[in-house]
């Protein structure tokens, strides 16, 4: 996606640890046009495919997945990595540890909203490890649900979390993949 990559050229900053830094266009600061432009790029991917629910995980990836869900026309769900009193007692929960954060988290979905048979794509903004994307998978898994495919804004793609998606058989659509940053620079797959 030109204007995404055109984006992270522009505004990116890589900080300590290989942490890409786009927090003044994708989550800190949010770009509604170049939101509107992903979601309508991730609807263009998966427009073959029956979506009944996209689901996310706070709090990042949250804005990036309401802003798709409006071309699929579905709900969106969020994995909660805190609790909360208003949070069901009924709830799918998985681990994750944070990459950026270095902090693992136990994530819940209410089983109300994830229902067996349902057919799920899984939204975020960074892939790197693929935590976050295993946490969600195993909650789907939980749920007895179908996983459609992962959606991700931008791939670290010198990490691992990739190349484990894929070889899991799963459909991975990431927007942008940074094959590698060399001198501060990054540099595109």
């Amino acid at each position: 996606m030109k204007a995404l990559k055109k984006r992270i050229l522009e505004e990116g900053a890589i900080a300590h640890g290989n942490v890409i830094k786009v927090d003044s266009f994708l989550n800190h600061q949010i770009d509604i046009e170049l939101l509107n432009e992903i979601g309508k790029e991730f609807k263009a991917r998966f427009q073959n495919e029956k979506i009944d629910k996209i689901l996310t995980i706070e709090v990042s990836g949250i804005a990036i997945a309401v802003i798709a869900a409006q071309y699929f026309n579905v709900p969106v769900v969020f994995a909660k990595k805190t609790e909360s009193k208003n949070l069901d007692k009924e709830t799918y929960e998985s681990t994750v540890h944070s990459y950026t954060k270095n902090i693992t988290y136990t994530i819940r979905v209410s089983k109300k909203y994830i229902n067996e048979g349902e057919n799920i794509l899984i939204i975020d903004d960074f892939l790197a490890n693929g935590k976050a994307v295993e946490g969600l998978l195993d909650i789907i898994k939980k749920a007895k649900a179908n996983l459609i495919g992962v959606g991700i804004v931008i791939e670290k793609g010198f990490q691992k979390g990739g190349k484990n998606i894929r070889e899991k058989g799963i459909r991975l659509e990431s927007l942008a993949i940074v094959d590698r940053v060399e001198d501060g620079r990054i540099i595109f797959r």
